[in-house]
């Protein structure tokens, strides 16, 4: 189920599911557009202009589950795998809260295999109408998808026993996920995996899977693991498939994490770059703890691809996070550069603005000719146009406040703050 939160006017959208798999917001949000309920922004270089906080280490939903533990009840489970492994559970007396048998039950499974797994959903007390439903988490996302459903119930006990047919997908990665049963007295199906209610049970178990995807090579499939960056210029083709997933919930698109150094690299600006890429990608930058620094939907020039450059001179850690836009999966093209050694009112590239604060216009104090774009501190570009020597720029329909002027040629570049009163 969405959700949508209000701030200062523009819209930000999230699966409250996801509050429960770790993320959580505070401070401000700001937004600067949305597209179809998803978001677009149009970000150059900014300050900070979002402050929430992800946590990146993803894990299960465990805060789960029924508050007593009378009733209904998942009385008993079975499923038989390969190499004589099986899940033989039996319920009752019930459990509140999460009912963890991941370190007493696991079974193997292959992919591409066909099983049957048994469930008979009772009761530890009085018979009332419910419904139940199993996922087994193939992707090992820690979050049970509803393509990873194997099976639902709905009835009153005593019921007969439920078998499910299900095929493990060939390309479930290998290694140990979970499986979880939910059984919610007087629920509705589908049912949320992590749902919190008063009678029931959500049973947890281990799986095995084997002769599936190994994606223990493809590194940068999360914030613990990102891939390395360790000079500049950097720059790379890569995908955000096939053993990359979702983390960020901006969008559902798989991510890839990319870390980098910067003063250590001596970087005081850098420039991240998706132009080019295949597929619509979204880009944001993050600090240490996880804090969104940055971000960019589509860049001006980049048509629907991504691009931000941003003041790194303070930051000791920093990670780049690529994502599709939507759920887009595919190829793109990323390219690290450091840009300025450092924000002036006259730097290698001459030029200056004059006056500065001004109220209704400024003049390009420069021989030089070239390409000059204004953003706000939100990152939206407000002016791009070419200027010649001398060039006067109108400002006066803009709202008082900060901005930053980016100047560029074939020659060089600069970029300097404008204060408009």
């Amino acid at each position: 189920m969405n959700k949508s939160l209000l701030v200062e006017k523009h819209l930000f959208i999230f699966d409250t599911r996801y509050l429960n798999n770790g993320l959580t917001l505070n401070k401000s949000l700001y937004f600067a557009n949305n597209k179809n309920c998803m978001l677009k922004f149009y970000a150059c270089f900014s300050f900070s202009i979002l402050s929430f906080n992800i946590n990146l280490f993803a894990q299960y939903c465990t805060a789960v589950g029924p508050s007593s533990n009378a009733d209904s009840n998942l009385q008993s489970f079975t499923l038989n795998g390969e190499s004589a492994t099986s899940i033989t559970f039996t319920g009752c007396p019930g459990v509140i809260g999460l009912d963890d048998q991941t370190f007493s039950e696991s079974v193997v499974l292959n992919a591409s295999g066909s099983y049957t797994a048994s469930a008979l959903f009772g009761t530890c007390l009085g018979n009332y109408s419910g419904v139940g439903e199993a996922w087994i988490d193939y992707n090992q996302n820690s979050i049970f998808e509803i393509s990873e459903s194997i099976g639902t119930w709905s009835g009153t006990p005593p019921s007969a026993v439920s078998n499910w047919n299900f095929t493990v997908p060939a390309g479930a990665i290998s290694g140990a996920t979970r499986l979880r049963v939910v059984h919610y007295e007087g629920g509705f199906l589908p049912l949320d995996p992590c749902a919190v209610f008063t009678w029931g049970s959500i049973t947890d178990f281990t799986v095995q899977i084997g002769g599936g995807l190994d994606c223990s090579a493809y590194v940068g499939e999360s914030f613990t693991d990102p891939r390395l960056i360790t000079t500049l210029p950097f720059s790379e083709s890569y995908s955000n498939t096939p053993c990359y997933f979702n983390v960020l919930t901006v969008y559902n698109s798989p991510d890839v994490f990319y870390r980098i150094l910067p003063i250590t690299l001596g970087a005081n600006f850098l420039t991240v770059s998706l132009c080019g890429s295949t597929i619509d990608t979204y880009l944001s930058i993050l600090d240490a703890d996880g804090n969104v620094l940055f971000y960019n939907d589509d860049f001006s020039s980049c048509n629907t691809s991504s691009q931000i450059t941003f003041a790194s001179s303070t930051l000791d850690t920093v990670y780049l996070a690529v994502q599709g836009w939507g759920n887009a999966t595919g190829n793109y093209e990323i390219e690290v550069t450091q840009e300025f050694s450092t924000i002036t009112e006259n730097n290698s590239f001459d030029i200056s603005i004059f006056p500065n604060p001004t109220t209704n216009e400024f003049k390009i104090i420069s021989e030089l000719s070239g390409n000059v774009t204004i953003c706000d501190l939100t990152g939206k570009i407000v002016y791009n146009s070419v200027f010649q020597p001398n060039s006067i720029i109108d400002v006066a329909n803009f709202l008082a406040g900060t901005y930053l002027v980016k100047f560029e040629n074939e020659t060089g570049q600069s970029l300097q703050k404008l204060v408009i009163q």
